[in-house]
């Protein structure tokens, strides 16, 4: 059975050289919405004091994220498909995501871009990763860095599908290590995100394929082991977290830490958290989960996206008005804010007067959420 979270993640997606050692040198240049938000000064992202929300680490004033994923253009390209090229499209998209009001943009980082091979990583894609960190603090936009993506099979290298289950996870702590030696500089790091979507293969099954899910060309979710091999669920998640924390601590030590979730409590009632669990998700510094409230169905997914909250923060890391009317997924925002630290939309490279009658029920959906967007953000502008 094709899951929900599946579905719906893919669904958006239709809306639309000589490599360097991965360890050595430090490399080359390269209500709570109205809480407060991040700028200019470049102040860290930290934890607050009582565990529960975010604060700029130098003033410890409140941090609430509002910002969009940047996962994709309007035509369906991943990001290191044109940021070699095309440089000014993404600082002319930052500042229009600045403009709307964000304050936080969630990037999705391919493995395939950044690993030349197991354990070496591609020079040219940190160069670009920190060129991106600079255009952050140019905008006074934080990043939400999401890793490990194989979210094109066609860009997945035929060394990385041949390795075992351990050998791909030390592939994966390599690129962890990479980027985290690259961007451990900057405070305009809010997070590492781990990997969207990481599942696991059912108790008594053998998977033969990392990826699951195709809809649109892409895969949203991938498999972090193909045969559970005697182990428990918990076992093999906690174990895996735990070396791509360790891996980004060897060279960061302050950015945070987290997994982006597809929320089986909303799926299926009376789930539990299972990387965020405590057992297995100790290591993780916040909560991500994803959300796409059904019509009609409000306060089940409020009571859903209680489950997640575990005495960390809780950020809605995905949402969109894909299976509600914008009115009612305004009605979800304003309804969790009191137990909700961050909420992450999407933004696919189109300004809002871009779309038009061509764009079809998809593009007047997009237009009808940056409006909405737009204004929330100026409520919570003026309500400071």
């Amino acid at each position: 059975m094709i899951r929900a979270g599946i579905l719906r993640t893919a669904a958006i997606g239709l809306l639309c050289c000589a490599g360097s050692p991965v360890s050595g040198e430090e490399p080359g240049p390269a209500a709570r919405l109205d809480r407060g938000e991040g700028g200019a000064s470049g102040e860290r992202i930290a934890v607050s004091a009582d565990g529960t929300g975010f604060v700029l680490s130098e003033t410890g004033r409140p941090w609430v994220g509002w910002g969009f994923n940047y996962d994709h253009d309007h035509a369906g390209r991943l990001l290191e498909d044109y940021w070699a090229e095309e440089w000014s499209i993404i600082e002319e998209d930052f500042r229009e995501m600045r403009d709307l009001g964000a304050n936080v943009v969630r990037i999705h980082l391919q493995l395939g871009r950044f690993m030349i091979s197991a354990d070496r990583a591609d020079e040219a894609s940190l160069e670009r990763l920190s060129r991106l960190l600079a255009l952050a603090g140019e905008t006074g936009i934080y990043l939400n860095l999401t890793g490990l993506g194989c979210y094109h099979r066609a860009d997945i290298p035929a060394w990385y599908d041949v390795l075992d289950e351990q050998e791909r996870w030390q592939a994966q702590e390599r690129f962890w290590e990479a980027v985290a030696r690259t961007c451990a500089h900057s405070p305009w790091v809010f997070c590492y995100d781990l990997m969207n979507e990481p599942v696991l293969p059912g108790e008594d099954k053998v998977e033969t394929d990392w990826l699951t899910g195709e809809l649109g060309g892409k895969f949203f979710v991938q498999r972090i082991s193909l045969d559970l091999a005697g182990r428990s669920r918990t076992e093999v998640v906690r174990a895996w977290i735990e070396r791509m924390v360790a891996a980004i601590r060897r060279h960061d030590q302050q950015a945070l830490t987290t997994v982006g979730v597809i929320p089986w409590a909303h799926v299926f009632p009376g789930a539990k958290p299972l990387f965020h669990g405590e057992e297995a998700g100790g290591k993780l510094d916040f909560v991500s989960v994803h959300f796409y409230p059904k019509s009609g169905k409000i306060a089940e997914a409020l009571t859903a996206l209680r489950v997640y909250e575990t005495g960390k923060p809780l950020v809605v890391e995905e949402m969109f008005p894909l299976a509600c009317t914008i009115d009612e997924l305004g009605e979800f925002i304003d309804a969790g804010q009191a137990i909700v630290d961050g909420w992450i939309g999407f933004y696919w490279g189109k300004k809002v007067e871009d779309y038009g009658t061509a764009d079809g029920i998809a593009g007047a959906m997009t237009r009808q959420w940056l409006q909405y967007f737009r204004e929330k953000a100026a409520a919570r502008k003026a309500a400071e």
